[in-house]
């Protein structure tokens, strides 16, 4: 069998929709980028939202719209995409690691509190692989310290926190269309927030730190700038994806859940630690990753599914073990254990829309070498 890790879920209406981008003559930034950001927005039900090129880009412009700079620090999860401690970093304030939770793969609360500092202005929370984070006691440790709480919600897209969405739980929030999220663009990412001076600031700096024109403003007018920005701009091609994908969003939320389950039930009773689902939460599914006893066992495994044609991968980094970030803490001993052990023992299998049951017990079969 050939089983991908993940498929992007494209028909007729992608195509439909490219089409007419491409014959209206705009495919730069412009109004497909403004429908997108509106289905957006709406789906959350506050707040705006503007988009960006990625979440990459989407963090870093955040970060900057909410103050951070040299000198600052920013508590990240150590286990995470390399993508969040870079853009702390890209700002010139420095990443502070923090360990997480194995059994939900999410930022430690107490281990948050515990590397808190003077020069400590934020925290980000990652719903990693589409699990929120526990925000009510994450926001309740900024709102001691007056600090922002931005949500990397990169995996998180339909998730839920306690009856909340996911990007409505902190100051500012960004989300990822990488091929492998829920919906995507190919590549492209997205700030929400409700308050006005971070959006006002992030449409700026994704385009070259320019203050937009008015509507009535005459032909020979040129903008202003009053920020050094960044080409972060989405293109309209990406916004026709996006409005797209959008009207598929429930149903592909819908059948990443009916996968879930079917694992869940064939890995029930087994070694392998299937993810944790809290009752109060809602999962995306983002991606579904397990657990094994230690790095041996999930090597086997991950080397018994690429033989048989299945794709799989570690669930994501550890990443103050990565070479550019480890240089800069020069500590003597593992300083996020936890984070460690899920990077070494952890396996995402394939979500692929359509999936059968029959693909799925093969997948589990080959797993746990049954």
């Amino acid at each position: 069998m050939t089983v991908p890790i993940i498929r992007p879920v494209f028909d007729q209406a992608e195509l439909d929709a490219l089409t007419a981008c491409l014959e209206s003559g705009m495919v730069s930034q412009g109004t497909r980028v403004a429908d997108f950001e509106r289905l957006f927005a709406a789906y959350l039900g506050k707040g705006d939202a503007v988009a960006l090129s990625s979440c990459t880009a989407a963090l870093h412009v955040a970060l900057l719209a909410l103050g951070v700079g040299p000198g600052d620090e920013v508590i990240v999860p150590a286990l995470t995409w390399v993508a969040t401690a870079n853009a702390v970093a890209c700002t010139g304030a420095r990443p502070v690691f923090a360990d997480v939770q194995p059994e939900t793969f999410a930022l430690d609360p107490d281990a948050a509190r515990r590397v808190l500092s003077p020069r400590t202005r934020g925290i980000i929370p990652v719903h990693l692989f589409g699990l929120c984070a526990d925000m009510d006691a994450l926001a309740g440790l900024a709102g001691e310290h007056g600090l922002f709480v931005l949500e990397d919600a990169a995996c998180a897209l339909g998730s839920l926190y306690k009856g909340r969405r996911a990007g409505l739980l902190g100051d500012a929030s960004c989300f990822s269309f990488h091929p492998r999220k829920v919906i995507t663009t190919g590549e492209g990412g997205m700030i929400c927030s409700e308050r006005a001076d971070i959006l006002r600031t992030a449409r700026s700096l994704r385009s070259h730190g320019c203050r937009p024109l008015a509507a009535e403003a005459p032909a020979w007018a040129m903008p202003e700038v009053p920020h050094l920005g960044y080409n972060y701009r989405m293109t309209d091609l990406q916004g026709a994806l996006g409005c797209a994908q959008m009207a598929k969003l429930e149903d592909i939320l819908a059948e990443r859940a009916r996968i879930a389950d079917v694992y869940a039930g064939l890995l029930r009773g087994t070694s392998v630690m299937p993810p944790l689902t809290p009752a109060d939460c809602r999962h995306s599914w983002q991606s579904y990753v397990v657990r094994f006893a230690d790095m041996a066992s999930r090597n086997a495994a991950a080397d018994r599914l690429t033989r048989a044609g299945v794709q799989c991968r570690p669930g994501t980094h550890a990443v103050h073990r990565l070479g550019w970030h480890r240089a800069r803490i020069a500590a003597q001993s593992d300083i996020c254990p936890a984070a460690s052990l899920c990077e070494d023992t952890s396996l995402a299998l394939p979500v692929v829309h359509g999936m059968d049951f029959a693909t799925q017990q093969a997948i589990v079969s080959e797993l746990l070498n049954a």
